[in-house]
């Protein structure tokens, strides 16, 4: 067996949008604390565990904003009694469970929404519950004959489900409350909040210090995750797809100021909540054009990283498809910054099959893929596996423990695979990075921006945000904004740039999530109007998008490569 050796790049990307309403300030969907108290503890409790692993960890700056402010409110709470503005984590510190029909028919549909294989069928004492819930939710009616306990119980156990497979492992607490089973008092629904606070409080702390010791490399988004291609330069969406329809809007009016906007605040999001600047920028859903990378460069980033189907479609157009190895970093001509590609097969062997699997084989046949590439590639390769960090977790049995466990462990082990970053790659003075002669604008999905732009719902959420942009435009132009009312509408308008509405939009996504999003993106677009002292446009009282379809993890997760 050949000797040659892989450099292997790991990279988790943690993102959630903005769930406030930013006038009131109250959290609409409570996904963020949710995927805190599972997702990003236990990826750190990972590596925290494994001293001999790397990784690069990503991080969308609106998402740290919202942990720092629920880390304040649970603080508030537990220390001056202060309400909570989440609905559902304000529900485990009422002192009496809410009277109101309606009210707990929403809190009974909201401890539904976790993975059933998985999360609800683990416990027994849960799915019991659940089971009642439905019988409720098809009797509604009946919910007038449910009592406190009931809605007590579904809640606390609704957040044990939820909690990290490393936090049930270590937290004498939780072990308790999953023990104790049901009767839960408000002492213990009081102590489930103490335990989500304390998990929020240090979450940070914890990335910031593996990244000190050099264990793992912290990379950023831009501030609200927008799809800074398309706000470039709309018709770049025909570059991989040239039939695809487009808004209305031919041109994003203001585009770049916005992109570099995004970009210098989420750098400074970053240094607030870090101390340093990041090297590295995954843009927002590896959303990349030739224009975007000069702009990525401009800002002072050394590297960028896309999808393995941008590589291959540039390939193509440079005319050197098949003449070199994919796994390496590439220097757009035009551009001073490396640029990283996505193995699309092996991300969405973690993101989709190995889920499946029992874990030491699953990692054996990673290994087995990493080896292959190694002896059959002409030069070392450097391979890059980039995934979502939270919503893959919750398919894999105990929340990807075993799974993460092993791969941490095996990795760093392996004779031939040397973990590292982006940015200890490109320290390294035999890196290689070919010249990119040609980048065709696209993202890690499919190397097309088709999920977020083409369809006709996704067309019309672009035509509304053209809208208030204008009359954005408009307020400043007439000087009708003060300086703090500036600052506010700025951020207003960054919310609703972002990337997560227009990925949701469109009826072959589930109807429940597709209302949650486009409802979410009406309220930040009607909210801008009022910032601006202008009456929002009738249409946006209506809802302009409904799903029906069933796709693969819910639809929170795309792969890479269409099927």
């Amino acid at each position: 067996m050949s000797a040659k050796k892989l450099k292997l790049v790991l990279c988790w990307h943690m993102h959630q949008p903005e769930y406030r309403d930013m006038q009131s300030g109250e959290f609409k969907l409570p996904w963020t604390y949710l995927h805190v108290i599972k997702d990003y503890v236990d990826m750190v409790a990972h590596l925290e565990a494994a001293p001999a692993a790397k990784a690069v960890v990503n991080f969308a700056p609106i998402l740290l904003e919202q942990i720092e402010d629920y880390s304040n409110q649970v603080n508030g709470y537990l220390h001056d009694r202060i309400a909570i503005k989440d609905p559902l984590l304000a529900a485990l510190v009422e002192p009496a469970i809410s009277a109101d029909p309606e009210r707990r028919l929403k809190l009974l549909r909201d401890c539904k929404k976790a993975n059933r294989e998985r999360q609800i069928e683990r416990y027994p004492a849960f799915r019991k519950l659940i089971d009642m819930a439905d019988w409720v939710q098809a009797h509604q009616d009946s919910v007038n004959y449910v009592n406190s306990q009931f809605v007590s119980d579904i809640l606390v156990w609704y957040h044990l489900v939820w909690m990290g497979e490393t936090v049930k492992l270590s937290d004498g607490r939780v072990q308790r409350l999953i023990e104790k089973g049901s009767g839960f008092s408000l002492h213990d629904r009081i102590e489930i909040v103490e335990i989500i606070g304390d998990l929020l409080s240090r979450v940070i702390y914890r990335y910031k210090s593996l990244a000190r010791k050099g264990r793992i490399e912290l990379s950023v988004t831009p501030y609200a995750h927008p799809i800074m291609p398309l706000m470039l330069q709309i018709d770049c969406a025909r570059e991989a797809m040239p039939g695809i329809s487009l808004p209305a809007l031919e041109h994003y009016p203001g585009g770049e100021e916005r992109v570099r906007w995004h970009l210098q605040k989420g750098v400074a999001t970053f240094r607030h909540f870090f101390g340093f600047e990041p090297q590295g920028c995954w843009p927002s859903e590896g959303s990349v054009s030739e224009r975007t990378l000069q702009i990525l460069a401009e800002a002072g980033f050394r590297w960028a990283a896309s999808g393995g189907n941008v590589l291959h479609n540039s390939l193509h157009a440079s005319g050197m498809a098949g003449n070199c190895s994919p796994h390496q970093p590439f220097k757009v001509h035009s551009a001073d910054i490396a640029c990283f590609f996505r193995d699309d097969g092996l991300s969405d062997l973690i993101g989709f099959e190995y889920s499946k699997w029992h874990a030491d084989d699953a990692v054996a046949d990673l290994i087995k893929h990493l080896e292959n590439i190694a002896d059959f590639d002409s030069r070392e390769p450097l391979v890059s596996i980039i995934m979502d960090g939270e919503n893959a977790w919750e398919y894999f049995p105990d929340n990807g423990y075993h799974f993460l466990s092993a791969l941490y462990r095996r990795l760093s082990e392996h004779p031939r695979i040397e973990l590292t970053t982006f940015a200890e790659y490109l320290d390294n003075a035999a890196a290689r990075m070919d010249a990119l002669p040609k980048l065709v604008a696209g993202s890690w999905v499919y190397g097309t921006f088709s999920t977020w732009i083409g369809d006709a719902d996704k067309n019309y959420g672009w035509d509304m945000l053209g809208d208030v942009k204008a009359a954005f435009d408009r307020a400043v132009a007439n000087g009708k904004l003060n300086e703090q009312q500036l600052l506010q509408a700025q951020s207003q308008l960054g919310v609703c740039e972002g990337s997560d509405w227009f990925w949701w939009f469109g009826d072959y996504n589930p109807g429940e999530a597709v209302s949650d999003f486009e409802k979410q993106y009406r309220l930040n677009l009607t909210n801008l109007y009022r910032l601006l002292g202008e009456e929002p446009p009738a249409y946006l009282a209506l809802s302009f998008t409904q799903g029906s379809g069933n796709p693969a993890m819910g639809g929170a997760m795309r792969r890479g490569n269409q099927i």
